[in-house]
């Protein structure tokens, strides 16, 4: 009986890495997870990349392997379209922030942030520039908006292009980090599944003011927006401004993401006017 392109990775990467008792876990849109068995004790994950999101899948499987675990999901190895990691079966950080405790919760990205932003050498080399990223905002038809949204959509625009605009430093950056994408661990919390962009390290902080899933009474209070940007320009050292104005553009970046996926746009435009008169003040 012929097996499927994933059944051959899995056998093979089983063989490879002396791997024993496959479970799968999850099927995304990008790959296959799988938990295995390391020396019949220890836990381990591979992820097997699907063809149509091997390039921006393994860019961002670079990115987490040269993070050396500071601050990530340690990468043992990979081969080809397979990546060989540690697992993480601790809840996401999403909990915690949905029960009530965001203050705790944005301290622990700063931490996270703080580790995936340390100077390292010999960074991967085909990291996506951030502005190739916010093409599709750009590009983006003013009209696919709801009326009464789109001096919203005129305005991150803007503020994005003044910001690409400005100068600042070009650093490795995660490019998804949000509450959900932070696992906790007997090392602590952990970010997974980076994009593996380069550009301003204040964007890396975007994602999180229209997260965590869930939790959007939350993010889209103001209040609780002023004290996630407090907790993180001052652990962080980054302007509050450029804080919010990639929170704002992103915001709508991920909105035009969802519009032209046919899905409703409701958290971003809950979070976009608070996020755009914080940064005004800012």
């Amino acid at each position: 009986m012929n097996q499927s392109p994933v059944e051959t990775a899995l056998s093979r990467a089983l063989i490879r890495w002396s791997l024993t008792k496959s479970t799968p876990v999850a099927e995304t849109a990008t790959s296959w997870i799988f938990r295995v068995e390391q020396n019949g004790r220890n836990f381990a994950a591979l992820k097997i990349l699907k063809s149509q999101a091997a390039e921006e899948e393994r860019r961002g499987s670079l990115l987490l392997n040269w993070y050396g675990g500071e601050g990530a999901a340690t990468v043992f190895d990979m081969h080809g379209d397979t990546i060989f990691m540690e697992w993480l079966d601790g809840g996401t950080l999403g909990d915690p922030v949905r029960a009530g405790k965001d203050d705790e919760g944005t301290i622990a990205i700063a931490t996270v942030v703080a580790n995936l932003h340390r100077p390292r050498a010999d960074a991967p080399a085909n990291l996506q520039p951030l502005r190739d990223r916010f093409q599709t905002l750009f590009d983006t038809d003013v009209r696919v908006w709801p009326h009464t949204a789109r001096d919203l959509y005129a305005r991150a625009s803007g503020i994005a292009l003044k910001l690409f605009d400005r100068p600042s430093a070009q650093i490795p950056l995660h490019g998804d980090i949000h509450h959900d994408n932070i696992l906790s661990s007997d090392r602590g919390w952990l970010v997974i599944d980076p994009k593996g962009l380069v550009g301003d390290p204040a964007y890396d902080l975007a994602n999180i003011f229209i997260n965590p899933v869930g939790g959007l009474p939350i993010a889209a209070d103001p209040r609780r927006i002023a004290a996630r940007l407090e907790i993180l320009s001052q652990r962080l050292g980054y302007p509050r401004k450029r804080i919010l104005g990639w929170a704002a553009a992103h915001a709508a970046l991920s909105a035009c993401w969802n519009l032209a996926e046919g899905k409703a746009i409701t958290a971003e435009l809950a979070c976009l006017p608070h996020l755009l008169s914080g940064y005004d003040q800012a």
